[in-house]
């Protein structure tokens, strides 16, 4: 664990230190749980909540935190868990196929304003969209926050051969969309 972590443990523990604690963890990790969960959900909104609800979550889980990976694979782990659950939760309300769900965020990628990459971004991200959820956020972990396997691992609970099967077929989905688009 680094010196940072391990700084922000020892304020979180101090009764007298615990809140300055929290708002250091908060300060170090926030843009990078949002951003992993904003690719997952697309919208800021739900990407803004579920970041929150991932602190709040870790706030009262803290004390189950045992130190054997960093904060930051633990954080990801409850956001992916959020988000996972979030995502099967919205499509169960809202009565969504998988492909109704898909066409919907596939809109709104294509709405003015509320994505700023180019046209290959924008086909990247369909096609990610197109994927399963596990493969998605395996394909996300590994290629857009340059994760090792081992990080994925503990973020997601899953062995290192599954998550590079998972890695291979997304790789090749996402290929095969975007060269038949």
């Amino acid at each position: 664990m680094k010196d940072r972590d391990q700084e922000i443990l020892r304020l979180i523990q101090n009764p007298h230190s615990r809140e300055m604690g929290f708002r250091q963890l908060i300060q170090e990790y926030q843009k990078k749980v949002y951003h992993v969960i904003r690719r997952m959900v697309l919208i800021h909104e739900d990407a803004d909540d579920l970041t929150q609800n991932t602190f709040i979550k870790a706030f009262h889980h803290i004390e189950k935190f045992q130190g054997q990976s960093s904060l930051f694979t633990w954080l990801y782990r409850i956001a992916t868990n959020e988000t996972l659950t979030f995502l099967e939760k919205k499509k169960k309300r809202f009565f969504f196929s998988m492909d109704d769900y898909q066409e919907k965020l596939e809109s709104y990628l294509s709405q003015p304003g509320h994505f700023d990459g180019d046209q290959i971004q924008l086909k990247l991200q369909k096609a990610m969209l197109a994927l399963p959820e596990k493969q998605r956020l395996v394909f996300q972990l590994k290629n857009q926050e340059d994760l090792s396997y081992e990080q994925i691992s503990e973020i997601t609970g899953t062995s290192i051969g599954a998550l590079k099967a998972s890695f291979h077929h997304a790789s090749k989905k996402i290929e095969h969309h975007i060269l038949e688009e």
